[in-house]
This record gives structure tokens, sequence and C-alpha cells, in this order.
């Protein structure tokens, strides 16, 4: 018999995933939201990769929820049906003809590619909107804005139902209006966030193309408190896209969520790099004082 040539980088592995047991442990049950996002959408080896952690997550006992955005999807698709986009202050006019789109390319493409991507990893997962079982209903967020949504109702029961059958719900930020039936599009952290609290998740996960949040020095803030965020936006430190981020995440913890962290979709493996290693991947915000976080935490 010939002998087995151990490769160098097996015992570290091992190493890997002897340290990481305790967090595992600690993340046995636990509902985890995570919203994704950004470039990684439209590359298929980053898509593949973030299916293959949500995977994971699931055979390990973890809750995952995945919530998507789909922004450059949808300007792809209007740009070829000739419809032009209006931006107030930063963020998309949505018409009729727009809201209608955005339902198309959210609900159908990007949806069921995750969902494909997820099941072709070995997982089980299917797609929904807020629409569906009425998950997420909203009101006009801001009228000049036309169809962009607010939840201010939320039926998490479907999403229980989901994954207390071992099914990873991946939902399109698509909602249902308060009367007349009406289609709203959702910001994706926004809905996130509204998902997360709602199902008062221990975990809020806003993967972005940034590393996290950072000081003056441009340093990565890793613990923040809801109070560092107010000083941080109110000084500045905190501007641009990652304001409403932090707004999102804010929200998110007094709903009840236990923590948020925003960190950079761009790493390989970010998700299980913050849930199960002892330095974790992003900015994390909580109401309890800043801490090192430990497998308790």
């Amino acid at each position: 018999m010939r002998p087995h040539k151990m490769n160098q980088d097996w015992p570290a592995a091992a190493r890997t995933l002897s340290e990481a047991l305790p967090y595992l442990q600690r993340y046995t049950g636990a509902v985890v939201v995570v919203k994704f996002g950004g470039n990684a959408m439209g590359d298929d080896d980053a898509m593949a990769q973030f299916a293959r952690d949500i995977v994971l997550m699931r055979q390990v006992g973890v809750n995952p929820v995945v919530v998507h955005g789909g922004g450059p999807m949808i300007n792809e698709t209007l740009k070829k049906l000739g419809i032009e986009s209006q931006f107030v202050r930063g963020k998309r006019v949505t018409d009729k003809a727009t809201v209608e789109v955005v339902e198309m390319v959210l609900s159908g493409l990007v949806n069921k590619r995750i969902v494909q991507a997820i099941n072709d990893q070995g997982g089980r997962a299917v797609g929904i909107s807020g629409k569906d079982d009425d998950l997420m209903v909203c009101e006009v967020d801001d009228p000049e804005l036309g169809f962009v949504g607010r939840p201010v109702e939320m039926n998490v029961q479907v999403i229980r139902d989901l994954y207390n059958a071992g099914i990873i719900p991946v939902i399109a930020p698509v909602a249902t209006g308060v009367k007349d039936n009406e289609t709203f599009n959702v910001n994706g952290d926004t809905a996130a966030g509204a998902i997360a609290g709602a199902l008062q998740a221990d975990r809020l996960l806003l993967l972005t193309d940034v590393s996290g949040v950072k000081n003056k020095e441009g340093q990565v803030v890793t613990q923040m408190t809801p109070e560092d965020v107010a000083m941080m936006i109110e000084d500045g430190t905190i501007a641009g896209g990652m304001i409403p981020k932090t707004e999102t995440a804010l929200q998110a913890v007094r709903e009840g969520v236990r923590a948020v962290v925003i960190l950079d979709g761009r790493v390989d493996n970010a998700c299980l790099l913050e849930l199960f290693t002892e330095h974790g991947a992003g900015s994390m915000i909580r109401t309890a004082r800043a801490i090192t976080p430990t497998a308790e935490d």
C-alpha cells in the first residue's frame, strides 16, 4: 500500500475546525439574517462560495435567512426596455412601469438564481418575496419616490415554517401595500432589518462592498454601540452610503436583534469568519458595551 502524503494545509484546517467548536455550539438554533448584494451577485464563483457558506451554516445548526438586493440587474433590465431611471437624493423614482420591472427582476431572475446556487451546493432553498403570505406590508416611504415602500407590518410565520422544516428562505424585497394591493420596492437593507427585527434574530449580517465602518483614521471599528454610531454620524465620520446601513442596524437593534454586523462581502467566507472565529470580520453594532466577541457573546 502506498503511504498517503499529508497536505501541509490539512493540520491547519483541522485546527481551525477544532477552534470553531465553541462558536458552532453558540450558534446552534440561532436565526441569522444575511443581506446579500453588491458585486458578488454578478460573479458566478462568488455566488457559489456564498451559497456554500449558507449551506454550511444550515448544516451546523444555524437557521440562515437570506434577503437580497439586485440594483445592477434592475438597471440593466430597465436599460434594455428603454425605461429611463430618475433619482431623487440618490434614490430611484419608482413609477408603475419601473416597479413591475423591479418585481420581475428581484422575484424572478435574482431570487431564483440564488435559490439555484444554494440547491447546487446541497442545500434546500425556497424563494419568496415580501408579498408572499403578506410577509411585508408597506406604506409609501416618500411620495417623491413613487412605489418605494417602508415596512409597517411584518408577518414572518412563513419564514419560521420554512427554516423549521430545514429549508433556507431566500427573500426578494418586494412588498404589498397597505391599501389597494399595490406593489412596493423596498430597499434591501431596510427589508433585511425589518425581517431580522420581526424574527428577533440573533444576528443580522449586512454584506457590503467595503470593509466595515471606519473611524477618522480610516481604521475599521470592530465594536460599536448605538451611541457611538449616532456620534459618528453627527460629526461626519459616518457619511454617504454608510448612513442608511448604520441606521438600519440601529433600528434592528432597537427591535430586538442581538447584534448587527456590517462586513465586507468581497472577503472569502465572510459570514463564516464573522460567526465561527474569534476575530470576526466587520463592524458589530449592539446595545451592550463593546467587548471582544466570545463564543458566549
